[in-house]
């Protein structure tokens, strides 16, 4: 399974975080628009990403909902069916939420850097720093909290679990 070190944070001015995401991106921004359903699972978590009629990501990951840097182990199919993929995981596991956020991507090195507008629950910034195969997650974790920090992002704007997680607190 492919992993990251994945860090959330509320942010309450999207215009000086995109400033501050920018003067220290490598790449970006690119703007995309995300709908993503998530499916009962006992296992973990598994999301249909909608990115357009013809396109979509089945995702399946497994991370603990602590606040902070947190390791995830994920795996990614695309699919050129989403709608129909949709009813299929509907129907066999039944919906535990809907997610839908504009989502603007920037890249530090290998760090996927995401400033999130989502519907119904506002704006966040989220880190996934993408692990080397067999590699040691704890230099990872520093890099995510020295972004952080860069980023002037407080304790107090981590957040724990997923988006849809957010919808039921």
């Amino acid at each position: 399974m492919a992993r990251n070190i994945e860090i959330k944070a509320r942010i309450y001015n999207m215009d000086e975080m995109l400033i501050r995401v920018s003067g220290l991106a490598d790449h970006g921004p690119i703007e995309i628009i995300q709908d993503d359903a998530f499916f009962n699972c006992p296992m973990g978590r598994l999301k249909l990403r909608v990115l357009s009629p013809a396109e979509g990501q089945l995702i399946f990951y497994k991370r603990s909902d602590s606040s902070g840097p947190k390791e995830s182990f994920y795996e990614i199919s695309p699919t050129a069916s989403p709608e129909s993929m949709m009813e299929v995981l509907t129907l066999a596991y039944g919906q535990a939420g809907r997610v839908r956020k504009h989502r603007t991507l920037f890249m530090k090195g290998r760090t996927r850097i995401h400033i999130d507008r989502v519907e119904g629950l506002g704006d966040f910034l989220e880190l996934e720093v993408v692990l080397a195969e067999g590699e040691n997650h704890e230099a990872a974790k520093a890099e995510a909290d020295g972004l952080i920090k860069r980023l002037g992002i407080s304790n107090e704007q981590l957040v724990e679990g997923s988006y849809v997680d957010l919808f039921g607190s």
